[in-house]
């Protein structure tokens, strides 16, 4: 598990690939990955939006960006968390990701950004 730390708010990331959902043949690679957001902070913070950067081995870059995770912006109060899976496909069998989120101090509005770190997205016959 990758982790960072911003402001107190912990992000650990672990991906997995999906051999049954990819197609290498058609340079389709499909990976999931399960964030954990854990408030250590002392303040109520709402997740409010996404910004990701996914590129993959031939070079390719996309940005996604939008409102909270999964349909949802999770209130996230002190010493609690948030976990979600999601998932993202490549026209290559390695890439990375990485990016932040937006949230919001709710006792006085603050909005600041938490880093997502950087994680690899690797098909496993890659490790052999």
């Amino acid at each position: 598990m990758v982790t960072a730390i911003t402001e107190g708010i912990k992000v650990g990331v672990e991906t997995e690939y999906k051999p049954d959902y990819s197609s290498p043949a058609q340079y389709h690679y499909v990976f999931t990955y399960r964030i954990t957001i854990e408030n250590s902070s002392n303040y109520t913070v709402q997740l409010l939006r996404r910004h990701w950067f996914i590129h993959d081995a031939n070079g390719e870059v996309k940005e996604v960006e939008g409102d909270g995770v999964l349909g949802v912006q999770p209130i996230i109060e002190p010493g609690e968390n948030h976990q979600y899976v999601s998932g993202s496909h490549l026209r290559a069998s390695v890439g990375k990701m990485g990016g932040y989120y937006v949230v919001e101090r709710l006792i006085d509005g603050k909005q600041f950004k938490i880093s997502i770190p950087e994680f690899t997205l690797m098909a496993s016959f890659r490790l052999n």
